[in-house]
């Protein structure tokens, strides 16, 4: 065996040996300014909330609704909610990848326009529900109309609430803190300010919560 072929092994072999190591590795490796994490670790006014304020853990998740990885984190949370009751706080902060999803902007603007009439939560877990029907097609806006309208919306104020400049600015803002926390890749979750590695199982993020609610 050549020396040429030797050496393309060893390099691949290495390769795989330093992915494993980083696919395992429990910490993420993303630096952020402490001071930057801090300011944008605060709940705001426009944040979209759910549990009490006094929660010994709040988990802040940067998510896309067209997103298949953000669709498969979405059951998860709501058993962490469900478990934890009073003991968990979930932040949902918009970070369209508009790049490669057609209709994450769109369905980020239909969110903040149902919550205008107190609805970003039935509409968040509608959106994510029924991914794979809206997610690709070229109707998308009048299917996210339908299900403003199964949920008994206003659907006149909905179409103006999803067109508006002020949904847009409100995704934008959430998608501008993202880009100040470096992030990249969608979901991505803060567990009481500290970034942490997207758990793989339930279990991992029952885990990670009880963890951050015993150190509180």
């Amino acid at each position: 065996m050549s020396k040429f072929v030797i050496g393309i092994i060893g390099i691949t072999v290495l390769i795989l040996v330093i992915g494993v190591v980083l696919t395992n590795s429990s910490t993420v490796t993303t630096k952020i300014d402490p001071q930057t994490l801090q300011t944008e670790m605060v709940i705001q006014v426009s944040d979209w909330v759910k549990g009490p304020e006094n929660a010994k853990a709040t988990l802040i998740e940067y998510s896309d609704f067209q997103c298949p990885a953000c669709a498969s984190y979405f059951p998860l949370i709501n058993q962490a909610v469900d478990e934890f009751k009073d003991g968990l706080r979930v932040v949902y902060r918009h970070y369209p990848i508009r790049e490669i999803h057609q209709n994450a902007q769109l369905s980020a603007q239909a969110a903040e326009a149902a919550g205008k009439q107190g609805k970003f939560w039935e509409m968040h877990d509608k959106l994510f529900d029924f991914q794979s029907a809206w997610s690709e097609s070229g109707n998308a806006k009048e299917m996210i109309i339908g299900y403003a309208q199964d949920m008994d919306l206003n659907t006149d104020q909905f179409r103006t609430d999803l067109d508006s400049s002020e949904a847009a600015d409100n995704v934008q803002s959430d998608y501008q803190s993202g880009l100040r926390l470096g992030i990249s890749s969608t979901p991505t979750f803060f567990l009481n300010g500290t970034r942490i590695k997207n758990p793989g199982t339930y279990e991992e993020l029952k885990s990670l919560i009880q963890s951050a609610i015993d150190q509180s």
